[in-house]
């Protein structure tokens, strides 16, 4: 049964958002706060940008989700001859009925893996944008929906690797929130060599959650209660992104819907009917990291985009609201 409590245990009940985090812990070592954030934007709505260099678990991640949640996954390794039709399907003509007959594509899920996706070709990232925003494909003029829920975890090595492609700022901003693995402490990489002794650790996530279980948590998500104060905060935070001198662009209105959205996730999880500033402050970097760009005066000055965010919301006041 799904509620808003804070689970005080430590083997969440089936059946919960915490139950997921759980599952996926046993599987990814160290990266709680990541797995956190990630369960929110799914919780909100969103996609979920994976970024780092190879082998740092970013697959391992996506997987042990689809996994813990029992969704209709599929995963696509992104190459330069991955083409749009392998995403958004196509028809195909039919001798012995004489009609055009649609071949379904990969997004044709409730949670799509898109592996690497830097490594193809603009052509074929460009084959997301629509469905990703609207749910939807279009193919050959008949718009088809996807599955409900629909989410899409992609991984991305950093730019400049080889053979990547730069997403565009278009489709940067449909991602919900970007997340960096980042290496393991030795500790953490002595269990990750236990764990993976005999075979890969998400093989071993228990399913907890199911489709129905995800829409239910999804429509109590989007009834969490937001204040007007809290509004003002997150607007004041997107336009002081759009005022830093250091940035050559800044948060989107895309992006501060998702603000909103990921803060009520973030209270859903910690048990609250409401959000607070903390909320927001949490979430902030995670949503703004990929939708802000540095101006050249920044990237001269090997000024880094965390350290402008964390400068942003140390100098923009938080509201103080009354704990319900």
């Amino acid at each position: 049964m799904l509620h808003h409590n804070e689970l005080k245990n430590n083997t969440p009940t089936s059946g919960t958002p915490h139950a997921v985090i759980h599952q996926v812990r046993e599987a990814v070592v160290g990266k709680s706060d990541i797995i956190e954030q990630i369960m929110m934007a799914i919780l909100a709505k969103g996609h979920v940008l994976v970024e780092d260099i190879p082998g740092t678990g970013k697959t391992t991640m996506a997987l042990a989700f689809s996994h813990a949640m029992g969704l209709k996954a599929n995963r696509v390794q992104f190459t330069p001859d991955v083409l749009p039709a392998d995403l958004t399907g196509f028809t195909i003509y039919q001798k012995e009925t004489g009609k055009f007959v649609y071949q379904a594509g990969a997004v044709m899920c409730n949670l799509l893996l898109a592996d690497e996706i830097n490594r193809t070709s603009p052509k074929t990232q460009s084959a997301l944008l629509e469905v990703m925003e609207e749910r939807q494909v279009t193919v050959d003029g008949v718009t088809r929906n996807v599955g409900n829920p629909f989410v899409v975890i992609a991984t991305e090595n950093p730019t400049g690797s080889a053979g990547t492609q730069l997403l565009p700022e278009s489709q940067l901003d449909r991602f919900m929130i970007c997340v960096k693995m980042g290496y393991p402490t030795v500790e953490e990489e002595i269990d990750i060599l236990k764990r993976n002794q005999y075979g890969r650790a998400d093989t071993l996530v228990e399913r907890v959650f199911s489709a129905k279980e995800l829409l239910a948590a999804q429509e109590m998500v989007s009834q969490i209660y937001i204040d007007d104060v809290i509004y003002d905060y997150i607007a004041r935070l997107a336009k002081a992104t759009r005022e830093q001198e250091m940035l050559a662009m800044g948060l989107s209105p895309r992006g501060t819907i998702a603000l909103a959205a990921m803060a009520k996730a973030k209270a859903f999880l910690s048990g609250r009917r409401y959000v607070i500033p903390d909320d927001v402050k949490y979430v902030f970097p995670a949503v703004a990291m990929h939708r802000v760009k540095l101006s050249t005066k920044a990237k001269v000055g090997h000024i880094q985009t965390d350290d402008l965010l964390w400068q942003i919301l140390s100098r923009t006041a938080a509201p103080t609201i009354a704990r319900r």
